[in-house]
């Protein structure tokens, strides 16, 4: 069941709604086993199978937690107990997700054929595995006292992130799941919450589903793409992947808000960076501060002089590579941001060893230049990040190679005609061909390039969809706006997709 789907808006979340409200008004325990219950539910849609995956998952680890937090309590040693739940985790997440990949290489590298498992990967289980690992080490230093199975499971299984994030660490999340159900309906933050899911809602459906389109047909056929087509597909990817992530962080964010629970900002204008680490602190936040804290701080962090620390990064990144899928594209990905994200800490530390004071007609000249720099800066860091995408959609190392060929090539025809076609959408052709222009010979080319302009702009110099839906006021002419803007993406749902950040 997707977030932008017929049965999801019109039918889920409304009875979720509404039993949870109604549960609340017997007790928090009664809302909290209510929304439990729409979230096994929830999960159970996408494959009944794995449903059991995720409850004896769920089972197994709280069993562990409260062993290691009784072997705590007693004085004893808990870490063996811990090193087998983490390994535990570990083990289903490789079986599911990373098997097939080992038995490729296996065979590439010995000359054997054993066959592939094909084992199809549950939805969400680098997610909900990671977050039970971080809940076992927590009880391991003693950072969560207790807590009880209801809120474990509620917090393991909650629906709006449970497939694809934010990864949320019970310690920083606990006292928020805590009070579930304890509070009274809030119509304003429910009409904030709903209008921040429309938002997120059209990022996906109109615009990430419109590139994803384009950039699958030019992915596919790369033996009859040129220098532009590929460089259109580098920056329709790059734009596509941002929506569908921030479409999603958006739309977990509003529906958690009408249930009155406030999920951790996910996804903060990562194309407005202006260097690969600033990029870092904003892209996927939640799954960067669990690489901090049980990644980077137990391997020594910056403690243990700089070579340590740059090795300790590019171990990171190597892990968020491999996080995020099996195969060497994903290893690549994650090597690039590693090495650019190392270097650019190296230059900071020379940058801060020479600064000096300046003096204010230099501060002032400084600030000038500051800003011409910046623009600078976002740009390239926008254009490395693109190019660094390539391979995250690749199928293979090989087929990224692929498309950064052909635009280097320097066979730049007129642009597929083919690709522009994923953007002439019904309700903006009807238009064009009002006005006559459909008939011009580059006619065919206009949506295409007014689509990705804005796209553009929206990510560079647009808002949070939090910030605005934060500042929204209950007014008619809002309730007017937000319903043709529902209206319209659900017409357009037969033609969407899933999250890309499903298959992780």
């Amino acid at each position: 069941m997707l977030f932008q789907s017929y049965v999801f808006v019109f039918l889920f979340l409304p009875v979720a709604l509404g039993g949870y409200y109604l549960a609340g008004r017997t007790g928090d325990r009664a809302a909290k086993l209510w929304l439990a219950a729409m979230s096994f539910w929830f999960y159970g849609s996408f494959r009944l199978e794995y449903l059991f995956l995720l409850a004896a998952s769920v089972l197994l680890n709280y069993g562990i937690a409260r062993g290691i937090r009784r072997k705590a309590e007693a004085g004893g040693r808990a870490g063996g107990l811990l090193a087998a739940g983490i390994a535990a985790n570990l083990a289903v997440l490789v079986y599911f997700k990373y098997m097939d990949f080992f038995i490729e290489n296996w065979n590439h590298a010995s000359g054997m054929g054993l066959p592939l498992l094909h084992v199809a990967l549950p939805v969400g289980i680098s997610f909900f595995t990671f977050q039970q690992i971080s809940y076992l080490t927590d009880c391991y230093k003693g950072e969560i006292e207790g807590s009880s199975f209801l809120d474990y499971m509620l917090s393991i299984v909650y629906f709006p992130k449970l497939v694809e994030g934010p990864l949320v660490m019970y310690a920083e999340w606990g006292s928020e799941l805590a009070a579930a159900g304890k509070k009274r309906f809030d119509a304003e933050k429910l009409m904030r919450g709903i209008c921040l899911f429309v938002m997120g809602m059209m990022k996906k459906v109109i615009l990430a589903d419109t590139f994803g389109g384009a950039v699958d047909y030019g992915y596919s056929n790369l033996e009859i793409m040129h220098g532009w087509d590929a460089l259109l597909l580098v920056v329709f990817y790059a734009l596509q992947l941002y929506f569908d992530f921030s479409g999603y962080c958006d739309m977990a964010l509003g529906v958690s808000r009408m249930f009155g629970i406030e999920l951790p900002i996910n996804f903060n204008s990562p194309y407005q960076a202006g260097n690969i680490i600033d990029f870092w602190k904003r892209w996927h936040m939640t799954l960067n501060r669990f690489f901090t804290k049980y990644i980077y701080i137990p391997l020594g962090g910056n403690r243990r002089g700089r070579g340590r620390m740059y090795g300790n990064l590019l171990v990171v990144f190597l892990v968020s590579g491999i996080w995020h899928g099996a195969g060497w594209n994903f290893i690549l990905w994650g090597m690039l941001h590693g090495i650019l994200y190392v270097l650019t800490r190296m230059w900071m530390s020379r940058k801060r060893a020479a600064s000096k004071e300046k003096s204010e007609r230099d501060s002032q000249r400084g600030f000038r230049r500051g800003k011409i720099l910046r623009a600078v800066s976002v740009f390239l860091t926008f254009c490395y990040t693109a190019f660094a995408w390539v391979y995250f959609r690749a199928d293979s190392v090989a087929q990224g190679n692929r498309l950064l060929s052909i635009l280097f090539s320097g066979d730049f025809a007129r642009v597929n005609r083919n690709l522009a076609g994923y953007f002439n959408l019904d309700e903006f052709w009807y238009i064009l061909k009002v006005l006559r222009l459909d008939g011009w010979e580059y006619g065919h080319y206009i949506l295409m390039g007014l689509i990705t302009a804005f796209s553009l702009l929206l990510v560079f110099f647009g808002k949070n969809a939090v910030q605005m839906a934060d500042k929204i006021k209950p007014k008619p002419w809002t309730a007017v706006l937000f319903a043709g803007a529902m209206l319209w993406c659900v017409l357009a749902f037969s033609q969407v997709s899933t999250f890309l950040y499903f298959n992780f």
